[in-house]
C-alpha cells in the first residue's frame, strides 16, 4: 500500500504572480511520443497542456519505457508549460455493475495513475462512470473501485473527477453527486481527489452559465469546495441550455456565446486555475487552438484595461 500525501500535490511552477492569461491551453496530441507534447504547446501558445498517456479508446497499455519517461520530463522541463495534467480512458467505468468490466477498469485506472505517476503528471482528470442500473449503486461501486486503484498505484497523483452532461446513466451530472463521492473517500486518501468542470458539460446539465454565472460557482462552493477545483475545461456547447449531450463547439461560437467565458477570464477564483481547451481542432492541430487561446485572453487583456 502507499500512502496518501498530507498536503495538497503541488502544480509544476505555480507563482502567485500569475495574470488572467496565463494556466491556459489545450489538450494536445501525443502522436510520435509524449516527448512532442511541450513542442506542441508552444506552437499555439499554451501555458497548461492535457495529454493521453495512451490510446484512450484501448484497453492495452503499451509499456512505457524508461527512455519515453526520460524524453518527456526533459521536454517539459526545457519548455515553458506551467502545468500538465493527463486524461484518463474512454473506457473506464468504475461505477459498473458488471464484475470483469469493473475488475477490468480498475487495473486500467490503476495503471493510469502509474504512468502518471512515472511522467511526473501530478494530475489525472476522469470522467465519473456510468451506473447502468442504480445510481446510488454505482456511485458507491465508483468509490470503492477508486480507492481500489489508489491504493494499488505508486505515488501521489490526484484525481480529478470531471463533470458531466448527465447523458444516459453517467454519474456527475450533479453537484452532490461529485460531492457525495468525494465524501466517500475516506481521509486521508480523500486529499487525492480534486475536481475538473467542463463548462459545456454545465450548461447541457442544467447549470446555467449564461443567465446564472455567479449562483453556478457559489453553488459549487457551497457543495464541493472552490477549493476543489483544479482544472477547467473551457468549451462551448453546440446544443441548447439542459440538453443533457455532450457537444462542444468553439469558445463564443455555441449556445453559451461570448459572456461565460469573459467571466471566467476576469475571476479572481481562477487565476491560478488550468483552463484546458477540448474545442474542436479545425484542419489542422494549430491554426483553431491558437485562435481560440488568443480570443480567451483578449478577454483577459480586455478586463485589464477597463
Amino acid at each position: 500500500m502507499h500512502p496518501p500525501p498530507d498536503r495538497r500535490t503541488p502544480t509544476r511552477r505555480r507563482s502567485v504572480t500569475s495574470t488572467p492569461g496565463d494556466w491556459l491551453g489545450a489538450h494536445v496530441s501525443v502522436r510520435g511520443g509524449l516527448y512532442h507534447a511541450p513542442d506542441r504547446a508552444s506552437a499555439i501558445g499554451a501555458t497548461v497542456i492535457q495529454v493521453f498517456t495512451k490510446n484512450p479508446n484501448r484497453w492495452r497499455d503499451p509499456p512505457l519505457s524508461e527512455s519515453a519517461v526520460l524524453e518527456f520530463r526533459e521536454a517539459v522541463e526545457r519548455s515553458t508549460l506551467q502545468g500538465v495534467v493527463a486524461h484518463d480512458s474512454y473506457l473506464i467505468n468504475l461505477a459498473s455493475p458488471d464484475a470483469t468490466l469493473r475488475a477490468r477498469s480498475i487495473e486500467g485506472f490503476a495503471a493510469e495513475l502509474e504512468r502518471c505517476h512515472r511522467l511526473g503528471i501530478p494530475s489525472l482528470v476522469s470522467h465519473p462512470g456510468n451506473y447502468i442500473d442504480d445510481s446510488e449503486a454505482g456511485l458507491a461501486r465508483n468509490a470503492e473501485a477508486c480507492m481500489t486503484a489508489l491504493r494499488a498505484a505508486p505515488g501521489h497523483t490526484m484525481v480529478l473527477l470531471e463533470t458531466t452532461a448527465g447523458s444516459g446513466t453517467a454519474l456527475g451530472a450533479r453537484f452532490e453527486e461529485l460531492a457525495e463521492f468525494r465524501r466517500r473517500i475516506p481521509r486521508p486518501w480523500r486529499e487525492r481527489i480534486g475536481f475538473c468542470a467542463d463548462t459545456c458539460h454545465l450548461f447541457a446539465a442544467g447549470y446555467d452559465l449564461v443567465g446564472g454565472y455567479d449562483e453556478v460557482w457559489e453553488a459549487f462552493d457551497r457543495l464541493i469546495g472552490l477549493r476543489h477545483l483544479r482544472c477547467l475545461h473551457l468549451n462551448d456547447s453546440q446544443t441548447p441550455f439542459g440538453s443533457r449531450r455532450d457537444r462542444h463547439a468553439l469558445i463564443a461560437e455555441g449556445t453559451l456565446g461570448p459572456e461565460p467565458f469573459r467571466r471566467v477570464m476576469t475571476d479572481p477564483r481562477f487565476v491560478q486555475v488550468m483552463k484546458i481547451l477540448e474545442t474542436p481542432k479545425g484542419p489542422d492541430e494549430v491554426t483553431t487552438d491558437r485562435r481560440m487561446l488568443r480570443r480567451l485572453r483578449a478577454y483577459a487583456r480586455g478586463s485589464r484595461r477597463r
